[in-house]
């Protein structure tokens, strides 16, 4: 994966079109389409290799002849979608925004069309699911996660169906919070209807994404699709409510063969959409009470910076960046001299800075005459 996103740098726009049909070829899979980028260089000489290049990556007869009859005109149509709208755009797997953490599982989407904010992509990201058909109980339980995890800095993903992810997106708005919202259909239609007003609220304030091209109709079998996308963006998934079958487990599944965290609030033993979340915490997904609950359970990881604000309130700042998490281990109430971190690190010095001027732009160090740095929040003993 290093040497493919690195590759993306010299991809020129003109090879869009022609990635964009790649991406409608049936049957053509993210893995091998992926191969055939790397061979090839560009989704045009993919396309100009021919049959006996395709077979020779694995390609059967019917996939040849379905990429010989690509459908250029689907893929002009996609293209004039996103040139309607400077706040859509179309992110490869090779792109350098590309997420980082959607691309170390298997199968990642070959690219991924969004709508509103693409920088919220690389962001450190919590996934909240849950029941459709929420309780009342339910339903505040993910407004009220939604809006503690946005305080502290962490970016809300889910997928837009009605209950449990539908609180949990507008309760991250209303906190002045980041949220993502993944579909399982093209981006041009909002899916389902209910959810029409919150959609644009999210594209306007947050970002929807989704690897369907424009034009595709929500159907059964995209949404386990989805739900890996969900997972693959975030550090870990909370469960609130979920039946014993329901998608919210496929997800929490998909999160555990993925390598992230699985976190599950329990319930009354005579709620049934407690009982998905009861059989996930027998199966080792930690037993969630409070935002603090997953926080600690990150902090292990050096995925979470505890700091706390100037007002006293505990935070937990997410950083995802190693070089980050080292210099904010460093820093505290007396500002460090770069030269210190560099000596301390054993880091390039290049890399500090880069490090260091992330942690600025997010809020959380502050630069002091004569190149010393200081965490703007007092990091919590």
């Amino acid at each position: 994966m290093p040497d493919e996103r690195a590759a993306s740098r010299t991809r020129p726009a003109s090879d869009l079109p022609h990635l964009l049909a790649l991406l409608r070829v049936p049957k053509l899979g993210n893995s091998k389409a992926r191969r055939l980028l790397q061979q090839q260089g560009s989704a045009a000489a993919v396309f100009a290799a021919g049959p006996t290049v395709w077979r020779a990556a694995g390609c059967t007869d019917e996939l040849c002849t379905l990429l010989g009859r690509s459908d250029r005109a689907a893929a002009a149509a996609d293209l004039s979608w996103l040139n309607a709208d400077e706040n859509r755009d179309f992110i490869a797997f090779d792109d350098p925004r590309y997420p980082p953490q959607l691309a170390e599982i298997p199968q990642a989407p070959l690219g991924l069309f969004t709508l509103g904010d693409a920088s919220l992509l690389c962001r450190a990201q919590i996934a909240i699911v849950g029941a459709r058909a929420a309780s009342t109980q339910g339903a505040e339980n993910a407004r009220a996660f939604a809006r503690d995890l946005v305080r502290a800095g962490v970016t809300i993903t889910s997928g837009l169906a009605l209950g449990i992810d539908a609180a949990a997106h507008r309760a991250a708005l209303d906190a002045d919070g980041a949220t993502i919202a993944v579909c399982g259909n093209g981006l041009d239609r909002i899916y389902p209807a209910r959810n029409q007003a919150l959609a644009r609220d999210i594209a306007a304030r947050g970002l929807l994404i989704s690897e369907f091209a424009p034009g595709t109709a929500p159907k059964p079998e995209h949404f386990p699709r989805r739900n890996r996308v969900i997972s693959g963006l975030s550090l870990g998934v909370l469960v609130i409510e979920a039946a014993l079958e329901s998608g919210s487990l496929i997800t929490a599944r998909l999160a555990a063969d993925q390598g992230r965290e699985v976190f599950a609030l329990p319930g009354s033993i005579h709620n049934p959409l407690a009982r998905g979340c009861h059989a996930l915490i027998r199966d080792g997904a930690k037993l969630t009470e409070t935002v603090d609950d997953i926080v600690m359970e990150l902090i292990p990881l050096q995925k979470i910076i505890p700091v706390r604000a100037a007002r006293g309130a505990e935070l937990g700042t997410l950083v995802t960046d190693k070089v980050q998490a080292r210099i904010l281990a460093e820093l505290g109430h007396e500002s460090v001299a770069l030269d210190q971190l560099v000596a301390r690190l054993q880091v390039p010095v290049a890399e500090i800075n880069a490090a260091l001027l992330a942690l600025e732009l997010d809020g959380i160090v502050t630069a002091e005459p004569g190149e010393r740095f200081m965490l703007l929040q007092r990091r919590e003993n």
